[in-house]
Order: C-alpha cells, then sequence, then structure tokens
C-alpha cells in the first residue's frame, strides 16, 4: 500500500510540474525567502493574471490566439 501512495504522491507532483501547476507556490517561496515572512503577496488569482498578461505581451512567446 504504501508503494501504491508513494507512486501516486510522484505522480501528482510530475504532472503539477508538467501543467506548472506549482508555479505559484514557487513564487510564494521565492519571495518569503528574499523579501521575508511579511512580504505583500499576490492572490493567486492576481499571480496567473499578471503570468498570463506577461506571456502574451512578450512578442518572442510568439503569437497566441486561443
Amino acid at each position: 500500500m504504501r508503494a501504491v501512495a508513494r507512486a501516486a504522491s510522484w505522480v501528482r507532483w510530475y504532472v503539477r510540474e508538467l501543467t506548472d501547476e506549482s508555479a505559484y507556490e514557487r513564487y510564494v517561496a521565492h519571495v518569503r525567502h528574499h523579501q521575508g515572512p511579511a512580504a505583500p503577496v499576490p492572490s493567486r488569482r492576481e499571480f496567473e493574471r499578471r503570468r498570463t498578461d506577461a506571456r502574451e505581451g512578450d512578442p518572442r512567446e510568439g503569437f497566441r490566439c486561443c
């Protein structure tokens, strides 16, 4: 049973990394590490909005129609 739980945990981690679902958690950890635990952190919604705007605003990323 432990092996199944461990495999499921690994699969969950892999899918989150593959889809970049864990980007917000990495960002929060980065801000907390470099600016201190009391540093203001945007909400997940605001983070995703800024990330999408930056990605779509960069011409090097290519044209995204959808």
